[in-house]
């Protein structure tokens, strides 16, 4: 018998924009410790063995940063905070439901594109 597959990943964006730059970041000084924070509730709840938190560059929704993505499911969380974090862990990845409330707008996380059809947007 093999090591058990993650039941979710999450993919927590980690990227920071220079200061002065345009757009905002998902780390900032007051969110940069997010992702540890995500880490340790997960061994709090005794579930990172089942739950695979992961470091990401830019996924391209800034504005709505602090940004993360729960797969299976493709539900995309913004604006996160610890109080965020804590009610996602406990209502989606434990209790199975997703937190909508916390989900990003439709108009920043339309409905997903395949390669081949990207590739006919392109004229390609």
């Amino acid at each position: 018998m093999g090591i058990p597959q993650p039941a979710f990943y999450i993919f927590k964006c980690e990227q920071s924009a220079p200061p002065g730059m345009p757009k905002p970041s998902c780390v900032t000084p007051q969110t940069q410790d997010l992702f540890q924070y995500l880490a340790q509730k997960l061994m709090q709840e005794g579930v990172m063995g089942t739950v695979q938190p992961i470091r990401t560059s830019c996924m391209n929704r800034c504005s709505s940063g602090p940004v993360m993505l729960v797969e299976p499911g493709h539900t995309m969380y913004a604006g996160l905070t610890k109080e965020k974090i804590d009610k996602i862990v406990s209502e989606h990845i434990i209790g199975g439901n997703v937190v909508e409330e916390f989900v990003i707008d439709a108009e920043m996380w339309d409905e997903p594109i395949s390669p081949a059809d990207m590739k006919k947007q392109m004229g390609m």
